[in-house]
C-alpha cells in the first residue's frame, strides 16, 4: 500500500494519471462502503435543505424542489376566441359597403379563406330592389375575381331577364345586386361550410343586407338560407316566402344546381313568377 501522506503533489498527480491510463473508474478503500445508505442519507439531506430554503408550509417528498432550482410557472391558459363575436365587433361601426368590404377582407378568423386566390365581394347595382345571396365563388369566379360567371352566371342572367331584371340595369327598379355568404372560394366545393363557419359569417351577411338595402332577398342554396334565416332547411323551403333581417326572403335552387338537375327549373320558374308578383312588376 502507498503512504499517500508521504507523496508530494507531483507524485500524486502522476499516480492519478497512471490510474486513468490503466482504466481505473472507481476507487476502492480499505473499508467497505454501503452506497445504498449513502444515497438515502444524501436524499434526506437534500430534502431537509429544500424544506429549510422554502420555509414553513412548503411541499415535501416528491414535490420538494431541489436546492438551486425553481418550479416552472404553469403554462398560460389559451385565449378563447369567439369568431362570431369578433365578426359582430368588426362590423359594429361599418356604415358603407366599401368599409364592409375592407373589414371583411381583413377578418382573420375564417380559415376557409386560406386557399383562395381573390376576395370576391359583390356584383350588380347596390341599392337594387332585389339582392341575390349565394354560397361562395367557384374556382373560375375566384380566378377571374367576378361573381356568377360561366354557364351558371349565364343561366342566372337569363332567369332574372325573364322577369325584367338585370344586374347591369342602371336603375334600382330593374336591377339586382349579387353577393355570397363567403367571398372566398371553398377548397371543397361539394362540402357545405360547417355551422360554426356560417354563424361566424352571419354578422357580415346581415351588415351586407342592411347596407345594400334591398326590398327582397333571394337566397340560393342551404348555406345562404342558413346564413340569412339562422336555421337549416333551405331545400325544403324552396319557393316558400319567409323573412330575415326584416325583409321578405325567397329560397331558390342555385343556377349551378339547376344545370345539373334540369327538372328543377320548373320550380325555379314558379319562384321567379312569385318574385315578380311580390315586386309588383308587369
Amino acid at each position: 500500500m502507498f503512504d499517500l501522506d508521504a507523496l508530494d503533489s507531483h507524485a500524486l498527480a502522476a499516480l492519478l494519471t497512471w490510474q486513468r491510463d490503466m482504466g481505473v473508474t472507481e476507487a476502492i478503500g480499505e473499508a467497505p462502503v454501503d452506497r445504498y445508505a449513502h444515497a438515502e442519507a444524501l436524499a434526506a439531506r437534500r430534502a431537509e435543505a429544500a424544506a429549510a430554503t422554502a420555509g414553513p408550509g412548503a411541499a415535501s417528498g416528491l414535490d420538494a424542489v431541489q436546492p438551486g432550482k425553481r418550479r416552472p410557472p404553469p403554462p398560460p391558459k389559451p385565449v378563447e376566441i369567439d369568431p362570431a363575436a369578433e365578426a359582430a365587433a368588426a362590423v359594429a361601426g361599418v356604415t358603407t359597403l366599401e368599409a364592409l368590404a375592407v373589414a371583411l377582407e381583413a377578418f382573420e378568423h375564417c380559415e376557409l379563406k386560406r386557399g383562395a386566390r381573390n376576395f370576391v365581394f359583390s356584383d350588380g347595382r347596390a341599392g337594387a330592389r332585389v339582392m341575390v345571396l349565394g354560397e361562395a365563388p367557384s374556382r373560375e369566379e375566384d380566378q377571374q375575381n367576378q361573381l356568377f360567371i360561366g354557364a351558371a352566371g349565364q343561366l342566372l342572367d337569363r332567369m332574372f331577364a325573364a322577369i325584367g331584371l338585370s344586374r347591369s340595369a342602371p336603375d334600382a327598379e330593374a336591377a339586382i345586386y349579387v353577393a355570397n355568404v363567403l367571398p372566398w372560394r371553398l377548397q371543397s366545393p361539394h362540402k357545405l361550410p360547417a355551422p360554426g363557419d356560417i354563424a361566424m359569417m352571419r354578422p357580415f351577411v346581415e351588415a351586407h343586407v342592411r347596407l345594400a338595402d334591398p326590398d327582397v332577398l333571394v337566397v340560393f342554396g342551404e348555406t345562404a338560407f342558413r346564413a340569412a334565416c339562422g336555421r337549416q332547411g333551405g331545400r325544403a323551403a324552396r319557393g316558400v316566402w319567409t323573412e330575415a333581417f326584416g325583409r321578405p326572403v325567397l329560397p331558390m335552387d342555385p343556377p349551378a344546381d339547376l344545370l345539373r338537375t334540369p327538372a328543377a327549373k320548373r320550380e325555379a320558374w314558379a319562384g321567379l313568377l312569385s318574385l315578380k308578383e311580390r315586386l309588383g312588376r308587369r
